[in-house]
């Protein structure tokens, strides 16, 4: 498969981008200030999502056959860019957001008439389809999606790692069954290189970006929509449960934080510092090291899932192991921050 030169290209366009939005972001506003809960030093520009945009949209003229379906995800993924700049810029409320996120996935998914019509043989021999429902499970599994990858980003470089991690297993499989498709994950692959350079400050010649909601956003979207492609090909890249895998730290780590929340009696959309990676760092961890920690355990989850779709290891056990994890680690995390609040006190 002839991925390098697109991945060299679209790298390259990354970093052009990132340098020509930058003094244009910072102009017009478009910066993050620390807080109590960012802590940081300086306004850092908010260009890493459009930059990734931009670098994925002219690579995909270059190299990808366009389709409706394609020029349909890059409309989608333009409106969802679009909203989390007005969120970066004036902070939007939680409903605006979630109305605006429940729009943009009716589009793509009404426009393409592609969703989610079997969740698999989770049951052993039974599968579960899904029928015209499958239309609001894909929304409701984009909605989930955005906000996973928008609620992990809290430490320098783990949304754009945990992303890279996840299109990267997302390539292998859809390279698998499609020429279509699998190119896409490759232009995010290349663009997210191109991103932590920055972020990250990988070389002392460039100034540091974050990637900002419309960076979250268009990723979350790209990823759901991209393994909801990949179980509709006529012969399937991966299985509805695989998913679960490949986002698996963004997603579980989301779950059992909003039901913190609510056990809680706090609104499920209220931010606080009861991330994963916030406990790590509570307990010692350095950023980098705390960095290294999650950005393996998310690699070892997405191969698990590459390697049981490989080998068609039985969906029920696939769900059943990724539940087992998912109720450890919430149990695990939940005792731990009791024990942190009853040293505080």
């Amino acid at each position: 498969m002839d991925f390098w030169f697109p991945l060299v290209i679209t790298f390259i366009v990354s970093l052009v981008a990132i340098k020509v939005i930058n003094p244009i972001a910072i102009k017009a506003g478009l910066v993050d200030f620390p807080c109590d809960r960012k802590v940081h030093d300086g306004n850092i520009p908010l260009v890493g999502g459009i930059a990734i945009y931009l670098s994925v949209l002219i690579a995909s003229a270059l190299f990808i056959e366009h389709s409706r379906n394609l020029n349909l995800y890059l409309v989608a993924s333009a409106l969802v860019l679009f909203l989390g700049a007005l969120d970066d810029r004036y902070r939007l409320s939680v409903r605006v957001r979630l109305v605006a996120q429940v729009l943009v996935a009716s589009l793509i998914i009404f426009g393409t008439e592609i969703y989610l019509t079997s969740l698999g043989f989770l049951l052993g021999n039974i599968e579960l389809k899904l029928g015209v429902l499958g239309i609001v499970v894909t929304v409701i599994a984009i909605i989930a999606g955005i906000n996973a990858i928008n609620m992990i980003d809290g430490m320098d470089g783990l949304a754009g790692l945990l992303s890279l991690i996840a299109f990267t297993a997302l390539g292998f499989l859809l390279s698998r069954v499609t020429n279509a498709w699998y190119l896409l994950p490759v232009l995010f692959i290349a663009s997210l290189l191109g991103y932590l350079i920055f972020n990250l400050k990988l070389h002392s010649s460039v100034s540091k970006i974050f990637m900002g909601d419309s960076g979250n956003m268009l990723i979350g979207l790209t990823l759901i929509w991209l393994m909801v492609i990949g179980t509709q090909l006529s012969t399937p890249a991966l299985k509805p449960v695989t998913a679960l895998y490949i986002i698996a730290v963004p997603l579980i780590d989301m779950v059992a934080v909003i039901i913190r929340r609510v056990k809680a009696k706090k609104s499920p959309f209220l931010a606080d510092r009861q991330h994963l990676h916030h406990l790590l760092e509570v307990k010692g961890y350095s950023t980098k090291q705390a960095l290294i920690v999650i950005s393996i355990a998310a690699s070892i989850l997405a191969m698990v899932g590459c390697i049981a779709e490989v080998y068609s290891i039985a969906e029920w056990l696939m769900l059943l192991a990724f539940l087992v994890l998912f109720f450890s680690y919430a149990a695990f995390t939940e005792h731990e921050w009791k024990k942190i609040s009853a040293k505080s006190q």
